[in-house]
């Protein structure tokens, strides 16, 4: 249960302010169909996030439990200094598959979004540690939705309103603790 927790919180407080939170606010402001883009949304984060869960497990049953600790410890750190780093969303990013229609412009835009991004890392990085990828693919695909649902419904009045620093502080800060508890250990009755 604490790796759902873990990665769901985390994941939600990561995606404040990310480039796929503004491209929902983006998408949600040129159709105007809440359904299919919370539907692309979810299908683009179970796709990208289920192979990057996969890759997790894959890692922890690939690398020694002592180099393990170490890379997750050091990920966690990164991703920590990473989320400090404002997002800028790319305006091509929005334009990648309008002819799909609705949902198939928000599923393909959404997962060429998530590729290699902070939240498609720290899915890896929580599925080595926590060796359960499928609590950690389905914890951050609900923290996904509790950034991103709320954006397309809200669109960018609510964004003005949130205190990004602070909340981008706040997920730094628990991406460091997860770096700093592994580094000493944390993972050693997972056998990390």
């Amino acid at each position: 249960m604490e790796s759902l927790l873990v990665s769901t919180g985390v994941v939600a407080l990561a995606e404040i302010g990310d480039k796929t939170q503004l491209l929902a606010f983006i998408l949600a402001a040129r159709f105007k169909k809440p359904l299919p883009i919370i539907l692309g949304i979810l299908v683009a984060t179970l796709i990208n996030h289920g192979l990057a869960g996969a890759l997790g497990a894959w890692i922890t049953s690939a690398i020694s439990p002592q180099v393990l600790r170490w890379v997750l410890g050091l990920s966690f750190i990164g991703m920590a200094v990473w989320t400090l780093i404002p997002d800028k969303i790319e305006e091509e990013e929005t334009q990648v598959a309008q002819r799909l229609g609705v949902f198939g412009a928000t599923l393909v835009t959404f997962f060429l979004a998530e590729m290699g991004d902070k939240t498609q890392i720290a899915t890896v990085a929580m599925a080595a540690h926590y060796s359960q990828a499928l609590m950690v693919v389905a914890g951050t695909t609900l923290g996904m939705l509790i950034a991103d649902v709320p954006a397309v419904f809200i669109g960018d009045k609510l964004a003005g309103r949130i205190p990004m620093r602070l909340v981008h502080g706040i997920a730094a800060a628990i991406f460091a603790g997860l770096g700093v508890a592994t580094l000493l250990g944390a993972g050693a009755r997972l056998g990390l």
